[in-house]
C-alpha cells in the first residue's frame, strides 16, 4: 500500500509539473515584437510589428509609441483595421493605433498579426525601444515597456553603421546579414555588388521609395507560423499528452489504492 502511494504522489507530481512547464510554454512566445531588431542608421526602414494572443480573448486593438529620434513616415493599410496616429506640437507622429473595424473580430487565440509602417532610423548609432499597449475585447491592457527579462519587456532595435556585425554580434556570430536582418532599402545593381564585396557598411541615402518597395502585403489574422512556432507547438503537444497520460495513471492508482 505505501509503494502504491509513492508512486501516486509521483505521478501526481509529475503531472502538474508538466502541466506548469505547457503554461509557461505559451507563455514565452506571446511577446509583441517588432522587426527588424538591427537596422542601418539613418535608412528608410520598413518595420513590421508582430502581435500573437496570449490569451483565450481576442486583441481588439494595439497601440505602438515611435521612440525618440525615429522619423515615422507612412503606414500600410491593412482591411478590417482602422489605422490612427497621434502627432506632437512639432507635428511628429509619436503613436499608431491599429483598432478593430467592421466585422473584424480582432486577433482571436491561437493567431497573430503584423502590420508594416515605415519610418527613418536615427542618424547616429542607438538602440530604441518600441513601447506597444495590447487591448483585449474584456478591456484589460498588457503594456509591452519593460525591460529585457521582464515579463512583459518592449521590443528593442539596433542602430547600428554596420548592422551586419551587429546582427553577428547579437546572435554570437551566426549569419544574419543586410537583408536577413529585414533592412529595407537595400541598393539595387552595381551599387549593391559593390557594397557586398568591399564589405562596406550599409548605404546611408536609401530612399523613402526603396523603403515601400519591400513592403509587404499583410493579411488580416494572418495565422501562418515559422519554423520555431511549430517547432514550439510541437513541443507543447507532446508535452499536453504526456500530462494527460500521467492524470490518468495518477487517478486510476489513486482509485486502486481506495479499493484496497
Amino acid at each position: 500500500m505505501k509503494k502504491t502511494s509513492w508512486v501516486s504522489k509521483l505521478t501526481s507530481a509529475m503531472a502538474t509539473g508538466a502541466a506548469a512547464f505547457l503554461l509557461f510554454s505559451g507563455l514565452a512566445s506571446a511577446h509583441v515584437t517588432v522587426n527588424p531588431s538591427v537596422a542601418q542608421t539613418s535608412a528608410w526602414q520598413t518595420y513590421t510589428i508582430k502581435i500573437p494572443s496570449e490569451k483565450e480573448l481576442p486583441t481588439t486593438k494595439i497601440t505602438l509609441k515611435i521612440p525618440e529620434g525615429v522619423a515615422f513616415k507612412q503606414y500600410q493599410p491593412l482591411s478590417g483595421w482602422k489605422i490612427t496616429t497621434e502627432k506632437n506640437d512639432s507635428k511628429e507622429v509619436t503613436s499608431i493605433t491599429w483598432e478593430i473595424d467592421g466585422d473584424n473580430q480582432g486577433i482571436l487565440a491561437g493567431q497573430f498579426q503584423q502590420f508594416n509602417f515605415v519610418a527613418q532610423n536615427p542618424k547616429t548609432e542607438t538602440e530604441v525601444a518600441w513601447d506597444a499597449f495590447q487591448y483585449y475585447s474584456d478591456g484589460s491592457i498588457v503594456e509591452w515597456t519593460g525591460q529585457p527579462g521582464a515579463n512583459s519587456p518592449h521590443s528593442i532595435t539596433t542602430i547600428s553603421e554596420d548592422p551586419a556585425a551587429a546582427g553577428n554580434a547579437a546572435t554570437g556570430g551566426s549569419s544574419n546579414g543586410h537583408d536577413s536582418a529585414g533592412t529595407a532599402g537595400t541598393a539595387t545593381g552595381d551599387k549593391a555588388s559593390d557594397t557586398a564585396t568591399d564589405g562596406k557598411k550599409g548605404n546611408d541615402d536609401t530612399t523613402l521609395g526603396d523603403a515601400l518597395s519591400d513592403t509587404v502585403t499583410g493579411q488580416p489574422n494572418n495565422t501562418d507560423s515559422d519554423a520555431g512556432t511549430l517547432k514550439l507547438q510541437q513541443a507543447t503537444l507532446i508535452v499536453s499528452i504526456l500530462a494527460l497520460i500521467m492524470s490518468f495513471l495518477g487517478i486510476a492508482l489513486a482509485t486502486r489504492r481506495k479499493k484496497r
